[in-house]
């Protein structure tokens, strides 16, 4: 081999291996750049599941807490008089606290004699027009646990006497005046009702411009529980166009009183006899406990 060869052979053989250097270090580049979008996409998932995982952490130790949506949504309606809730106590803000749950389970009568707050707030109230006929004892709102409306209305006659106001009764359709306690600005609320009942044309206002009483410390008819117009919070309208369960008898479910008046009366807080099984369609009384979400 001329020394000419030899000098091309060495140069060609330096080319070989500078050209496998490179491709080799383009290979390595290729895979350190595939593993770093890898380790990339992995960061992201991960940080999405952290994410994730932090609000299943958050919702499964509310869900721990086991505050029942009733205590929710009693602490709600009350703000003026519920401080806070635990799994199974309402705390005043006076400081007395009022047990959720007794743990006894319980017959539909029995909750209407001897209820806790959890069998006040076990059934739901249907707000609005499309509602169906109750089914046999769905009387939401007329379990009443009667120490909690003690405790925010008063616990006698005299006591709830001393909350009581007087407000005129839809003043632009008739010269009549109802007592209604102000206590959880129930009076705020009835006299709003009153102005949206005195706009209504001509021919529904029959129902409301004569009313059939408020305030009146007695128990229902035939029971030993206090009535709901015990406590200041309650109104009967129009019973000449009323039905109600102990009248009928046979409790086969009527009802004269148009939906238009019910909605009125539901939006700022009234819920409305006519939605239970005992039906009392002349019946309304303040109830937002039943009327606001839990949340």
């Amino acid at each position: 081999m001329t020394f000419k060869n030899k000098h091309l052979v060495i140069f060609l053989l330096i080319i070989t291996l500078i050209f496998s250097f490179e491709c080799k270090n383009n290979t390595q580049g290729k895979s350190n750049l595939d593993q770093n979008k890898y380790e990339l996409k992995e960061q992201t998932q991960e940080h999405s599941i952290k994410e994730f995982s932090k609000d299943t952490i958050k919702k499964s130790e509310e869900n721990k807490s086991n505050i029942p949506d009733g205590l929710k949504k009693l602490k709600k309606a009350y703000p003026d008089f519920i401080d806070s809730i635990d799994n199974n106590n309402l705390y005043f803000k006076d400081g007395t606290k009022m047990i959720y749950d007794d743990g006894r389970k319980k017959t539909f009568d029995e909750m209407l004699e001897d209820p806790d707050l959890e069998d006040m707030m076990s059934q739901e109230y249907p707000m609005g027009k499309d509602y169906e006929i109750p089914d046999v004892n769905e009387d939401p709102g007329r379990i009443r646990y009667e120490p909690f409306f003690m405790k925010i209305y008063g616990s006698s006659a005299s006591e709830v006497k001393k909350y009581l106001v007087t407000i005129k009764w839809m003043p632009k359709s008739t010269n009549a005046s109802v007592t209604i306690t102000s206590r959880n600005s129930v009076d705020i609320q009835l006299k709003a009702v009153s102005d949206e009942l005195d706009k209504l044309p001509q021919n529904l206002k029959k129902y409301v411009t004569k009313t059939a009483g408020t305030f009146y410390w007695r128990n229902i008819a035939g029971t030993e529980r206090l009535s709901a117009h015990s406590f200041g919070i309650a109104i009967d309208i129009n019973t000449d166009y009323s039905d109600y369960w102990q009248w009928d008898k046979t409790l086969t479910y009527k009802n004269r009183i148009p939906l238009e008046i019910v909605e009125i009366f539901e939006r700022y807080g009234f819920i409305w006899g006519g939605k239970w099984y005992h039906y009392d369609t002349m019946h309304f009384e303040y109830r937002p406990e039943l009327l606001v979400s839990p949340n």
